[in-house]
């Protein structure tokens, strides 16, 4: 069975630790900003970022025609609203992947490793949907 997982949370809630702990290949926004080894964050290229996470699951999901054969693939960003992650189930139902969506809590003290404002934290607190 192929597996989507869509890890959400908060900055510093732990959702990179957990995507490597469920292994498969890990997509993620940050990823996009990561130039020579290091973390240079640019605010007005969010939308950029979140364009490269969809379009590498996709590739691995095989768009490109190829048997790519990935069992399993994890995409951890906030998510902080349900339509954000729209795109991702319908790769997902037309690559024929379960998706998960998981949840991820800051109950273990973890850090915002990228500084980002508690201004901007609680904003994203407050926008934060949950579907039960």
């Amino acid at each position: 069975m192929k597996e989507l997982f869509l890890l959400r949370g908060l900055p510093g809630s732990g959702k990179s630790t957990l995507a490597k702990s469920l292994g498969g290949i890990n997509i993620e926004a940050d990823q996009y900003f990561m130039v020579d080894g290091e973390y240079k964050f640019d605010s007005s290229k969010i939308k950029l970022a979140h364009n490269y996470c969809q379009s590498q699951t996709q590739a691995w999901m095989g768009s490109n025609g190829e048997q790519v054969n990935v069992d399993r693939i994890v995409v951890s960003n906030t998510f902080t609203q349900e339509w954000e992650m729209d795109y991702y189930y319908k790769l997902a139902e037309k690559y024929g992947y379960r998706v998960y969506s998981l949840v991820v809590e800051n109950r273990h003290g973890g850090v915002n490793e990228h500084g980002v404002p508690e201004e901007k934290l609680e904003q994203m607190r407050n926008r934060f949907e949950i579907k039960l």
